[in-house]
């Protein structure tokens, strides 16, 4: 019976998409890298000549060759290659193989690992709350006595922190006496 199956699916044909696929981070890390070396390399105005002098200065061999070759694509680029590079422009490593479209924007992929940062210190802030809240639950479940009052407690500073903190993000509520300008100027 499995040899059926596996007969019947090796017959059907499928048809293949002819759409090229998109080139992402992952799928282009070296041809990434090539475009941010080069990009890197020409804002600063150096050559290949001098980007390999401070190569070798940092303690990263490498000769005007070679660099040539890597942003060309002529020579694929190690571990220990990228980091001399990162170190040399001053990036961070992993910015390095950042999409070719954003490889002139330095700022942009820093601005995109302080969103990504951010979204993991949410994801580790919702899992400390919800261990926090569980831990309080099945205290409070040994103790229904205190459940009224520590329930209250605890939606109280909620709010006081949540309002705090939308007063920081939005400033005062329109209408607010202490938001209103003065006449007197």
């Amino acid at each position: 019976m499995l040899q059926t199956a596996v007969h019947r699916y090796e017959q059907k044909e499928v048809p293949v998409a002819e759409e090229e696929p998109s080139e992402g981070v992952l799928l282009s890390g070296e041809a990434n890298v090539a475009t941010r070396i080069r990009v890197e390399r020409e804002a600063r105005g150096w050559s290949t000549n001098a980007l390999s002098d401070r190569l070798n200065e940092a303690g990263f061999e490498m000769n005007p060759s070679a660099v040539w070759r890597i942003e060309n694509g002529k020579r694929r680029i190690n571990l220990d290659d990228a980091i001399g590079f990162a170190e040399v422009f001053g990036i961070d490593l992993r910015n390095l193989v950042g999409p070719p479209q954003l490889a002139a924007k330095a700022r942009a992929m820093e601005l995109i690992d302080e969103v990504v940062d951010a979204f993991r210190a949410t994801q580790r802030a919702n899992m400390a709350f919800t261990e926090a809240r569980d831990a309080l639950d099945t205290y409070l479940a040994e103790h229904p006595d205190i459940r009224e009052e520590a329930d209250l407690m605890v939606q109280s500073a909620i709010a006081e922190e949540a309002s705090k903190t939308m007063l920081k993000m939005h400033g005062p509520p329109p209408g607010d006496r202490d938001s209103r300008p003065t006449d007197e100027a």
